[in-house]
């Protein structure tokens, strides 16, 4: 008949857990609008990456404002 497996200790458990937390996201200035982004990603606001324009904000603006 088999045997049933050792039983792992409370400090083993949780020494195995330790890399399962959260870390904080780099944030950085956007250099166009000064707003807070991700590093390596366009901005929501402006729209610009590395000072290039990547995506056009005013038919999201116009968007918008037709909603209201």
């Amino acid at each position: 008949m088999p045997v049933a497996r050792k039983r792992h200790t409370k400090a083993r458990r949780d020494r195995a857990r330790v890399f399962y937390k959260l870390k904080p996201k780099n944030l950085v200035e956007c250099p166009n609008c000064k707003t807070k982004i991700e590093a390596h990603i366009v901005c929501g606001n402006c729209g610009q990456y590395k000072g290039e324009k990547v995506i056009d904000t005013t038919k999201k603006l116009a968007r918008k404002a037709k909603k209201k």
